[in-house]
C-alpha cells in the first residue's frame, strides 16, 4: 500500500500503516460486496463494505484493539474500563480477554440486550448506567478516577481513529475504483479514521458523514451551528447517539471531510427492513444511516462509485416491529 508523504495536515500518517499492520491478523477482512438493488434504486455503482460480518458483529474492534496493543504492561495491571453503546464495549472486551486484562464497561441502560449479553460473554464486567451514552461516559469516567484502571475512549483518541481507519484502507484495496465513502457517524472516530485515510491514501476520493437526524451533534460542529438547543432524542441508531462528540475527532472531521447528511428515524427503520428483506443482512440502526442517505438520494453531490460502511449487525430482533410501525414505505417497492 502506498504511505503516501507522511503527513496530512497536522496528523502523521504512520499510525495509520502501523495500525493496519497490527490488526491484520486479529481482524476478518470484511467484504466490500456491490449490490445490484441499490445500484438499480440509485442509478450509480454502491459498494456495501460488511463490517457487520466483523469479529463481535461491528467495527469497533479495530479501535479496540489497536489501542490495548500499545499499552504498556503496568496500564494493563491496573485493568480496563470503557463507556459504550454496545459496539466499542465488546471490542473491549475481546481484546482484553486476549491479554488476559479484567475489563469493566459502563452502558447506558437502554442499550441493546444483545449487545450487553455479547459483552458479558466476552468476559467483561459490565454496569447499566443512564439513558444514554454520555450519562454512562460520565459514571464510567468517575470511577476510573477512583480505581485508576486505564480508560479506553471510543471515539476521542488517535489510537482509536487509526485502528478504525483501516475499514477505509481496505475499502481503498478493495475497491480503488470509488469516487465516494459514506460513513456513520456518533463520537467521530471511525468518520475521522476514514477521513485520514482518504486524503493520505487517495485525496480525490469524497468522504462524506451520515447522523441520525435525533442526534446531529456532529452535523452540527461541522456546519458551525451552535445554538444550545438543538435536538438529542432517542434514536434506533443507538450506536451513534453520542450528544458530546470528540474534540479530535471534530478537528479531523472539520478539517478533512467534504459534507455531513443526516437522515430521519423513518428513513433509518425502512433502511433496515430494506436490508433485511432484499439483502439478506441484518444491520443495526447506525450502518442503515449511511446506508439510508444513499438509497434515499441525500449525498449533496453525485457519485458514480460509492463506498458505504455497513458499521455492524448487532440489531435487537425485538425491534423490527419498531421498524414496522415507523415504516411507510412497501419494501418490496423500495
Amino acid at each position: 500500500m502506498n504511505k503516501g508523504d507522511g503527513v496530512v495536515g497536522d496528523y502523521s500518517t504512520a499510525g495509520l500503516f502501523e495500525a493496519f499492520e497490527t490488526l491484520t491478523d486479529v481482524v476478518h477482512r470484511t467484504p466490500c460486496k456491490e449490490s445490484r438493488t441499490i445500484n438499480e434504486w440509485t442509478d450509480s455503482t454502491v459498494y456495501l463494505k460488511l463490517e457487520n460480518l466483523q469479529r463481535t458483529g461491528s467495527f469497533k474492534i479495530r479501535g479496540a484493539f489497536n489501542k490495548v496493543s500499545k499499552l504498556s504492561d503496568e496500564e494493563c495491571s491496573r485493568g480496563l474500563i470503557a463507556a459504550s453503546a454496545g459496539n466499542h464495549a465488546q471490542g473491549v472486551a475481546l481484546a482484553g480477554r486476549e491479554r488476559g486484562i479484567p475489563v469493566t464497561i459502563y452502558m447506558p441502560k437502554t442499550t441493546p440486550d444483545t449487545k450487553i449479553n455479547a459483552t458479558r460473554k466476552y468476559g467483561a464486567t459490565v454496569k447499566l448506567v443512564g439513558q444514554n451514552f454520555d450519562e454512562a461516559y460520565i459514571a464510567a469516567r468517575e470511577e476510573q478516577f477512583v480505581s485508576g484502571a486505564s480508560f479506553i475512549h471510543p471515539f476521542d483518541d488517535l489510537a482509536i481513529v487509526e485502528g478504525q481507519a483501516t475499514v477505509a484502507m481496505e475499502m481503498l484495496q478493495q475497491r480503488p475504483e470509488m469516487d465516494t465513502i459514506v460513513v456513520p457517524a456518533g463520537g467521530g472516530g471511525l468518520l475521522a479514521g476514514t477521513a485520514l485515510a482518504v486524503k493520505t491514501i487517495r485525496p480525490s476520493v469524497k468522504v462524506i458523514g451520515v447522523q441520525a437526524s435525533n442526534s446531529p451533534a456532529i452535523a452540527h460542529a461541522f456546519k458551525g451551528v451552535r445554538n444550545k438547543n438543538l435536538p438529542f432524542l432517542p434514536t434506533i441508531a443507538e450506536g451513534i447517539c453520542v450528544k458530546e462528540p470528540g474534540k479530535l475527532t471534530v478537528d479531523i472531521i472539520r478539517n478533512y471531510v467534504d459534507d455531513i447528511v443526516t437522515v430521519t428515524e423513518q428513513e433509518i427503520t425502512s433502511t433496515i427492513l430494506f436490508m433485511l428483506e432484499r439483502e439478506k443482512l441484518l444491520v443495526e440502526g447506525a450502518a442503515a444511516a449511511a446506508i439510508a442517505a444513499v438509497v434515499n438520494k441525500r449525498l449533496p453531490f453525485s457519485s458514480e462509485k460509492t463506498g458505504v460502511i455497513v458499521s455492524g449487525g448487532n440489531f435487537d430482533l425485538r425491534k423490527l416491529s419498531e421498524c414496522m410501525g415507523q415504516n411507510t414505505k412497501n419494501v418490496q417497492n423500495f
